[in-house]
């Protein structure tokens, strides 16, 4: 397995990000968009990644404007920003090396990968780990202490994961504008569900939405014991194993 470094155009400048790849001519590829606020970097998706590459298939995961190594400041984006990303991810996969087929997304990740996956056409497979059903659910369950101050002030200074970040009301309006159940039904891929029954951030009822929501072919996966940002080595590699597996029927 071999790791590169690599960056691309996106929408609000350079998108930094890190292809990790077989030794040998991958089966497939895919993109790997990281939770809210977090990087390419944390330990979710460095390790799912690497765990696939070790499996045979690159998997690109790159930071998010205004996370990261990436350019732009995070309070210009929002949920709308992050799909561009991930439509300007897959051009470059396209043109670099070859469109990605499988799409996984990781807590608001994979809530911008399943609207995003119509837009990449190549795509044949999607994965969900700990997703909202919904991005106005980060509003909801992260957020609601401050809506008052954004909507009073146009933004507020919120504590995420320990780091502090400005939250404008673009961000809560945008989230607001999208409802994914259209997008969900429609998906027009194999798409599997990954979700703790104990998941303290986002509850389990948006992983049943979702399933609930999406045609087959579909399959969930309970990750029983894992919490939320998968931060066991063994976690994410018993998780990597199981994308690895069941994408190779769709892939």
């Amino acid at each position: 397995m071999i790791t590169q470094r690599m960056d691309f155009q996106g929408p609000h400048g350079k998108i930094s990000a890190k292809l990790d790849a077989p030794d040998g001519t991958p089966r497939a590829y895919g993109l790997f968009a990281h939770c809210f606020t977090c990087s390419k970097d944390v330990l979710a998706a460095t390790r799912i990644s690497q765990g696939l590459a070790d499996l045979g298939v690159a998997v690109l995961r790159f930071d998010f404007a205004g996370l990261g190594n990436s350019q732009g400041k995070f309070a210009d984006t929002n949920f709308s920003s992050n799909v561009e990303d991930l439509i300007a991810a897959a051009d470059f996969l396209r043109h670099k090396f070859a469109a990605p087929k499988l799409l996984i997304g990781h807590s608001l990740g994979g809530t911008a990968v399943l609207a995003a996956a119509h837009r990449i056409p190549e795509s044949t497979a999607v994965v969900t780990i700990a997703s909202p059903s919904d991005p106005h659910y980060v509003v909801d369950k992260l957020l609601l202490e401050h809506v008052d101050t954004i909507e009073q002030l146009g933004e507020a200074r919120v504590k995420l994961a320990g780091r502090d970040f400005d939250i404008r009301q673009h961000f809560v309006e945008d989230a607001a504008q999208h409802r994914l159940h259209e997008c969900i039904a429609s998906l027009g891929r194999a798409l599997m569900v990954m979700h703790a029954p104990q998941d303290g951030t986002v509850d389990v009822d948006n992983a049943g939405r979702i399933f609930g929501i999406a045609q087959h072919p579909k399959s969930f996966v309970s990750l029983d014991g894992i919490d939320h940002l998968v931060t066991g080595k063994e976690d994410a590699a018993y998780v990597a194993g199981v994308i690895a597996a069941w994408s190779a029927r769709y892939v």
